[in-house]
């Protein structure tokens, strides 16, 4: 009788852990007009009327407020996307992407 091969291979552990996290902070400025800024809060965040008011109010009575965390590859994408926009319509709006710790 042959006898059968059988290749066993033993599992690796991976130690996979949680992605860093990144805030995305929106800044203000004396030029951007508001309700452009709650356009892109509602169009590249997401955010419905009411929340996109009350952060670009936060905003403009502070330097800057944070409008999401999300993975890098996201925040830099989502803080690309709403200067792209700005630069279009001729706006210096400023979005920085910091690491959360």
């Amino acid at each position: 009788m042959p006898q059968e091969q059988v290749n066993i291979r033993e599992r690796q552990r991976t130690n996979l852990k949680t992605p860093s996290m990144y805030k995305v902070y929106i800044h203000n400025d004396d030029f951007t007009p508001m309700d452009f800024v709650v356009k892109v809060l509602k169009v590249v965040f997401f955010m419905n009327e009411d929340k996109a008011n009350e952060l670009m109010l936060q905003v403009h009575y502070s330097d800057k407020a944070v409008v999401g965390i999300y993975t890098y590859d996201l925040a830099v994408s989502k803080a690309n996307k709403a200067t792209d926009m700005a630069r279009s319509e001729g706006f210096p709006l400023r979005l920085t992407v910091e690491c959360e710790e």
